[in-house]
């Protein structure tokens, strides 16, 4: 099943690959058929991995599009609609999209690191500065960490706001993945005061200065890192994305992230298609955060418990927990997450949907999702090619 699974994921990489760069989706559903900055990214991280040169190129070309359309503010299009009526430039809806500049930095220095070409980074030094000043901005209180409106990342429609973890995680990435060809000392630095200021705030018996040290010292933690923080408190649910970053990135000490691993593979095995939930435990009416969860949607809502954000199991989620595991050399676990994203991808004649029901089993959102079909390369290559992505 693994090879013709990553010959179907391929194939639907081929299908989204468009002139200007990777769409979000096959099927013709309008808001999907854009070059979307962390999709595209994405994808573009599985074009690398595949080693196929025309979804390589469509990467070179989704970044360009991006770069094209920055903001003169550095903000980077959360996505670019470019056809022969129109040209539409999306920032965020309700809220802006603070992912889309951490991925674009990241894209920019993939692609570089795997082509072995300085110059490429160099072309856009004027636009990554220009991010970076941005995220500089962000924090509000110049203490390191990133302060993230609600629905200003790809849980879009989820609870978390303030100091996300994920968005940190993020920008630690950007930052390593351009500092590996700039050299500074200064980013350096910084890498190491936003490093510190996650482990002081998301680890537990952590040293250092508290953001919220009331919360902090009040909060139960678990074998995780919570999702995120804010003056009003921390909220604790578990974010797969944000805690396989953690793993990937070698935040905290090894033991903690052993506890991550551990209990992330024990989530997984509990749920009907073996994959981790993006958020965990889902919201339920009777839930202290209900009301923010419902009232967060621009058009209808999507977050039923067990979907969506809402404890939905996310082909792309499990294929960053994938690396992760693949990065602890935990062989064995990264080929059963890859079976189980190929048997969800497969599921109606290799539809690729976007998430599914954790409790039913039954698939929601888009169909011929990009990015769940770029999770099964990227996490194929990485066992059968020693597939590695700059860290």
């Amino acid at each position: 099943m693994n090879n013709l699974a990553y010959l179907k994921a391929i194939q639907l990489l081929h299908d989204v690959a468009s002139p200007n760069g990777f769409l979000a989706s096959a099927e013709n559903t309008s808001n999907y058929k854009r070059v979307w900055a962390r999709d595209g990214v994405i994808c573009g991280l599985s074009a690398l991995a595949s080693g196929d040169e025309k979804l390589i190129e469509t990467f070179k070309k989704t970044l360009q599009t991006l770069a094209n359309n920055q903001h003169q503010v550095g903000t980077i299009p959360s996505n670019v609609l470019i056809s022969d009526d129109k040209n539409e430039v999306s920032y965020g809806g309700l809220a802006g999209r603070v992912d889309a500049v951490t991925w674009f930095v990241i894209g920019i220095c993939q692609y570089a690191f795997y082509k072995k070409d300085v110059d490429f980074v160099a072309q856009y030094d004027l636009e990554i500065e220009k991010c970076l000043a941005l995220l500089d901005a962000w924090e509000f209180n110049n203490k390191h960490l990133l302060y993230v409106p609600l629905s200003g990342n790809w849980a879009d429609e989820y609870i978390t706001d303030g100091y996300t973890l994920y968005d940190q995680l993020l920008r630690v990435w950007a930052l390593k993945s351009y500092n590996y060809f700039a050299k500074s000392d200064l980013i350096a630095l910084k890498i190491n005061d936003i490093t510190q200021q996650i482990e002081s705030n998301f680890l537990p018996n952590s040293n250092g200065e508290k953001y919220h040290e009331r919360a902090y010292h009040e909060m139960k933690f678990n074998d995780f890192m919570p999702c995120s923080f804010s003056p009003s408190g921390y909220k604790t649910n578990f974010d797969a994305f944000a805690n396989s970053l953690v793993v990937l990135l070698n935040i905290g000490s090894a033991e903690f992230q052993d506890k991550i691993v551990n209990y992330s593979l024990s989530l997984a095995s509990e749920t009907k298609l073996g994959l981790l939930p993006a958020f965990w435990p889902p919201i339920f009416e009777t839930d202290e955060h209900w009301n923010l969860l419902k009232n967060n949607c621009k058009y209808e809502f999507r977050n039923f418990p067990y979907e969506f954000h809402n404890g939905g199991s996310w082909s792309m989620v499990n294929g960053f927990f994938g690396l992760a595991l693949h990065s602890k050399s935990k062989t064995d676990e990264t080929i059963a997450i890859l079976e189980k994203i190929n048997y969800a991808n497969a599921i109606n004649e290799y539809s690729f949907y976007e998430n599914f029901n954790t409790n039913t089993q039954e698939p929601n959102g888009v169909a011929f999702c990009a990015w769940s079909a770029a999770a099964a390369v990227l996490v194929h290559q990485s066992i059968y090619t020693n597939f590695k992505i700059l860290v």
